[in-house]
């Protein structure tokens, strides 16, 4: 998969977006992240908001996903690939 990445929250955050158009069944991740044991904060049709080694996650349908607090950049993408070829 190919991300750019863009920082946030001044600094703090990290969001890797996705260079491949996708639309994600919000649902569906959302169980999957429960079911790793992922606590579920918030979720409706375009994003979906998680606890996950210690950060806030935030999945978006289109393929972003955001990480609270996270300042590097190849984790970020890392941790992305790797969620997103999870589901």
């Amino acid at each position: 998969m190919k991300f750019t990445t863009a920082r946030l929250c001044g600094g703090k955050s990290l969001m890797a977006i996705s260079a491949d158009e996708m639309d994600l069944d919000m649902e569906a991740a959302a169980k999957h992240f429960e079911e790793q044991g992922c606590p579920i904060t918030s979720i409706d049709d375009m994003m979906v908001v998680f606890q996950w080694n210690g950060m806030e996650v935030t999945l978006y349908s289109q393929g972003k996903v955001m990480f609270f607090p996270l300042e590097d950049k190849s984790l970020c993408i890392k941790y992305a690939t790797e969620m997103l070829e999870s589901l």
